[in-house]
């Protein structure tokens, strides 16, 4: 694509698809989303502080926003806003595939859109939600993007929606949850307010070799765990009586050698789990008992 193509495309994104990009959050929640139905907007969970929040349309105009449904673990969250949105996106009928050129729209808290250009680099990525859950499948691309850019959408250049972009990589690139069925099931069903529920142990690990290490140099014996980092005060870990510096070495009967191996079981679990953990080198065994409350 030479300079002047690209330089008519921008604009010519920016005249579609520019409208639908809000700002959402002031301050510390300071981000952006894409109206996705009327009076719907799409968003970064993390985008989010509490059920309320502020969204900014592209003509400065401010409104009341309330969460719909949030799925922290996939870093999604709907929010109903009110007054009029302006006309939704469409999505992309197909997938982004690499060397494809996308538009990255924003509009960082309501000050203003931006839209960048890049190209797929990568598919079929994975990170770490922001409760430490794998999110897979994401499209790696480079359109630069600034700081409250997350939670806008990539596009294609007729201004369909390719995916929501959800976290930052080193070196320039970036990842976004593709817009694919999967995806449009979630956003529907946040829509309605069903927000998943899955337990939650309400702490802090440490990897499994950071465990060896750790343990090695304060003298005690090595072994195969996740160390437990923080303690969330009245969750269900603090509510069984683990304590920092616990190394958790099973869960369900089951030996832990990474965090993904505890998240399969907690996603099995019902109303409770059994754990064993070594305090010091004494291993004890403790049932954790989930709250309804902490399904989310």
């Amino acid at each position: 694509m030479s300079l002047q193509e690209t330089e008519t495309s921008i604009k010519s994104v920016a005249e579609k698809a520019g409208g639908a990009i809000v700002g959402v959050g002031r301050r510390w929640g300071l981000g952006s989303g894409v109206v996705i139905s009327p009076r719907r907007v799409l968003t970064n969970a993390h985008n989010l502080r509490g059920e309320e929040t502020t969204v900014v349309f592209a003509d400065g105009r401010s409104e009341a926003g309330r969460v719909a449904g949030v799925d922290v673990d996939a870093d999604l969250a709907v929010v109903t806003v009110e007054g009029e949105t302006p006309e939704a996106l469409d999505w992309a009928e197909g997938e982004a595939s690499l060397g494809d050129a996308v538009f990255a729209l924003a509009n960082p808290g309501g000050r203003g859109l931006r839209v960048t250009h890049g190209f797929v680099s990568s598919t079929q990525r994975s990170f770490r939600g922001p409760r430490g859950r794998r999110i897979t499948g994401s499209i790696e691309h480079s359109a630069p993007l600034v700081r409250g850019s997350s939670g806008g959408p990539i596009v294609d250049d007729s201004g369909r929606v390719l995916g929501i972009n959800t976290n930052r990589l080193g070196e320039g690139f970036y990842l976004a949850v593709p817009a694919d069925a999967t995806l449009k099931e979630r956003v529907d069903a946040l829509g309605r307010g069903e927000s998943p529920s899955k337990p939650r142990l309400g702490v802090g690990l440490a990897s499994a070799p950071v465990a060896r290490k750790l343990r090695r140099a304060v003298g005690l014996p090595e072994a195969e765990g996740l160390l437990v980092r923080v303690v969330e005060e009245d969750g269900a870990a603090d509510r069984a009586g683990i304590k920092e510096g616990d190394l958790i070495t099973h869960a369900g009967g089951r030996a832990l050698t990474d965090g993904d191996e505890l998240y399969e079981v907690l996603d099995a679990a019902g109303s409770e789990l059994s754990l064993k953990i070594l305090r010091g080198a004494e291993q004890q065994d403790v049932t954790v008992r989930f709250a309804a409350e902490e399904g989310s």
